[in-house]
Parts: structure tokens; C-alpha cells; sequence
């Protein structure tokens, strides 16, 4: 029986290294615009992730706030059911949203399996799903 490989931290590790190296050669980052190569192409569904995950981050503290606003009518009665609070909720969603969404990644990224594609696939996959968290969250925030 096979265990499961988990990539993403080699998928965070690969996109760190590319970081790094690129960094340090400015004048050399990739063009995310048309990338034209593997390495390139990897690069750039990194950046994509980041961006996605800093604007998840920026969005987090207003996704708090909503929901301590609502416990402010909902808590006592949620505490006395014996269920969680509203912040208790959100914070178990997004735990569980974070498994989901590296597994999920890790299972896409088996698409290509140990070839030069696969921390971009994963990476891809990371972008697309934080993206939707992000859409989500805006939706949510924009409806209160």
C-alpha cells in the first residue's frame, strides 16, 4: 500500500527557492506576463499564489470583525446550545478550508507526477482555490 505524499511543502519550498533566486537577480525575474519557459511558468503560479494568500491574510481581520459583530446577538444563545460562536466557526472553517485546499492541491498536482510541472500545477491549484476563498470572503464581507 502507497502512503500519500504531501507536495506542498516542497511546492512552497520550490516557489521559495525560485523567490530567492530571482530576488537576488532582479533584472532576471521571469516575465509573468507571457512566460515562455518551465522554470518561468513556476515562478509565476508562485507569485500568483502569494498574492492570493497576502489578499486571504488582508481580508482575515475584517472576517473577525463580522463575526464578533454577529456573536454580539448570537454567542449566549450558541454557548448555551452547547455550539460554537460565530468567531469559533468561522476559525473551524478556516482550518478546515486550509486542509482542504492543500489536499486538494497535492491530489491535482498527481496529475503530473514527479515531471517539472508539477510545483506549478500545485501551485496553480493553491491560486485558483485561494482566489475563490478571497471571492467568498468579499461577498460575505459586502452583504453584511
Amino acid at each position: 500500500m502507497r502512503q500519500a505524499v504531501n507536495i506542498m511543502p516542497t511546492v512552497l519550498g520550490f516557489t521559495a527557492i525560485l523567490w530567492l533566486g530571482a530576488a537576488a537577480l532582479a533584472e532576471d525575474l521571469p516575465d509573468c506576463i507571457d512566460p515562455q519557459d518551465q522554470y518561468s511558468m513556476t515562478y509565476c503560479a508562485g507569485v500568483d499564489y502569494e498574492a492570493a494568500d497576502a489578499e486571504l491574510n488582508e481580508l482575515w481581520p475584517d472576517m473577525v470583525a463580522a463575526a464578533r459583530q454577529n456573536d454580539e446577538y448570537v454567542a449566549e444563545q450558541a454557548k448555551s446550545m452547547g455550539v460554537p460562536t460565530t468567531v469559533e466557526a468561522l476559525r473551524a472553517a478556516q482550518r478546515a478550508w486550509i486542509a482542504y485546499r492543500d489536499a486538494q492541491c497535492d491530489y491535482e498536482a498527481y496529475e503530473v507526477f514527479g515531471g517539472t510541472a508539477q510545483p506549478m500545477v500545485g501551485s496553480l491549484c493553491l491560486a485558483r482555490l485561494t482566489n475563490e476563498r478571497v471571492a467568498l470572503f468579499r461577498q460575505a464581507l459586502a452583504q453584511r
